[in-house]
């Protein structure tokens, strides 16, 4: 790999936010293609992340903060990014569901989903059924994830999947649960397409339910 794609690679991998634009912005001038930037020293190092996570070495803090060292990257990348070849792992509609204001590990999976050349529409907390399909529609999305942190606000998970089906749309999306109450058992049970207890987990189910 490239010495400044390395360095990429490491600082994001070490949640150095601070450095990470004006490296991205080394590796441009440099004559980098903005896609290798991207996947080679981002995805690439969100990947590591993952790994690390689930090998018990990184932990929700470290997820984070390489998560916005490598949101920190991709603000400096994007402009380069429009028009190009870049594809699209698919496009996913986001939120915590209605009465649930707990978003911290909703944006973890967005900043990992992002990481993994997904388009993110992030609807944000407290998202009622009809603003799941609102979007869903609009956005054209392959995927609606859905995050409750609080047993008494996941029945609004089945209440989607039921206002996805009222809607037309259910054959045309898959449906993503997750969140600290929720189980696969509970996924199964409301007739979800996927479960992912954490962030690092939530890529690689998103990836599957669209057969990469």
């Amino acid at each position: 790999m490239d010495p400044v794609l390395q360095q990429i690679f490491d600082a994001i991998l070490n949640g150095d936010t601070g450095a990470v634009p004006g490296l991205v912005q080394q590796a441009l001038d440099g004559g980098s293609a903005p896609e290798t930037i991207l996947n080679q020293a981002m995805i690439g190092a969100m990947t590591e992340v993952g790994r690390l996570f689930e090998d018990g070495e990184y932990f929700i803090p470290e997820m984070l903060v390489s998560a916005r060292a490598m949101q920190s990257g991709l603000a400096v990348l994007k402009p380069h990014l429009a028009g190009s070849s870049l594809t699209s792992s698919g496009t996913v509609v986001a939120g915590t569901v209605k009465g649930d204001m707990h978003d911290i590990g909703k944006n973890l999976v967005c900043m990992m989903l992002e990481g993994a050349a997904f388009k993110i529409v992030d609807l944000g907390a407290d998202v009622s059924p009809e603003k799941f399909v609102e979007a869903a529609r609009a956005h054209d999305a392959q995927i609606v994830a859905m995050s409750a942190l609080l047993t008494t606000t996941m029945p609004g998970m089945r209440a989607t999947i039921r206002a996805l089906q009222e809607a037309g749309l259910r054959e045309r999306v898959k449906v993503m649960v997750g969140g600290a109450p929720v189980t696969q058992a509970f996924a199964d049970e409301i007739g979800a397409d996927g479960y992912a207890p954490d962030a690092s987990r939530a890529v690689a189910k998103a990836k599957e339910l669209l057969g990469g």
